[in-house]
């Protein structure tokens, strides 16, 4: 039986030769700042699943069956504080970004929701809510992205350009997305640096990788505390793509959560990187799907 070529592993990509994506103005590096708005679309009691969900949360002491009110909590403070903490420093600086919305998340957020209508942020969809797509069946899935896509256009006037599960797809997502037509690339991949493309039946599909390595999830993990660490770490990452880019531009993610990364104590680490990015000239700081138009029109496939 011949497999299925767009799961098929390459571990070469561009290589040792690299790829020169000709970032506009001659940028040295594509950076993109994500927003994932998830809260209200966990899995909660209230919503009829088993338990609470505690993912990226604070509770050391969470996980456990039934409700959890003191989870709930958390992400509620996400949507109610975090996120207009963040787009506070995004705005404050003209810069745009990308949000990965689950669009049950925007129907229980209008406020939230109205102003993605107005801003300079593009939007993402992050799944019709925020659950792990391998667990659902062929016919569940398909639904799920096409009551997805429908929601997010009601809910913020336009269809996402792009798609992200969480954390990672099905074997079938790929196939589906392509088959429900509108998304332009998906970010379901961490395996490079620039977009690439895919064959996925007889169509060509564009991938915009994102990044969990640069991603404020490393606080929920044990492996940061504090604002600076978090500043240093894409400090450092940002300083080394810059340099790389006299020669080989690549593109930067920037992952944040609203209930992690806009608490003051860590929002604090962003603004000093925000204010740091803006020392340097040849940035392209743009949104995903910035990136997806600016490959199907300069680097479509041979």
């Amino acid at each position: 039986m011949e497999p299925v070529r767009h799961l098929t592993r390459d571990f070469v990509g561009y290589g040792a030769k690299g790829y020169d994506p000709k970032w506009p103005n001659g940028a040295r590096l594509a950076l993109n700042i994500v927003l994932n708005v998830e809260e209200g679309s966990e899995p909660s009691i209230p919503d009829g699943d088993a338990s609470s969900e505690a993912a990226l949360t604070e509770g050391g002491s969470g996980s456990f069956a039934g409700r959890d009110l003191a989870a709930e909590s958390m992400f509620e403070y996400g949507s109610r504080v975090g996120f207009w903490r963040l787009a506070g420093l995004l705005e404050e600086r003209s810069l745009p970004a990308t949000v990965m919305a689950c669009a049950l998340a925007l129907e229980r957020n209008p406020e939230i929701a109205g102003y993605l209508r107005a801003s300079r942020f593009d939007v993402c969809a992050h799944g019709w809510r925020w659950e792990h797509h391998r667990g659902l069946s062929l016919d569940e899935e398909r639904a799920r992205i096409a009551r997805t896509a429908q929601s997010i256009r009601s809910s913020i006037g336009t269809a996402p350009e792009g798609w992200y599960c969480r954390y990672g797809p099905s074997v079938n997502t790929r196939e589906l997305l392509v088959e429900h037509g509108g998304f332009s690339y998906d970010s379901d991949a961490y395996n490079e640096e620039l977009p690439y493309w895919v064959r996925v039946g007889d169509r060509n599909h564009l991938i915009v990788p994102y990044s969990l390595t640069n991603n404020d999830a490393k606080f929920m993990r044990g492996a940061m505390a504090t604002a600076d660490q978090f500043f240093q770490f894409l400090r450092d990452a940002f300083d080394f793509l810059y340099a790389e880019g006299r020669h080989a531009p690549k593109m930067m993610s920037v992952g944040l959560h609203l209930r992690i990364a806009g608490h003051p104590g860590r929002a604090a680490g962003l603004q000093r990187f925000l204010d740091h990015v803006s020392r340097h000239d040849g940035v392209w700081i743009c949104r995903r799907a910035d990136i997806a138009r600016h490959w199907h029109r300069y680097h479509q496939p041979s």
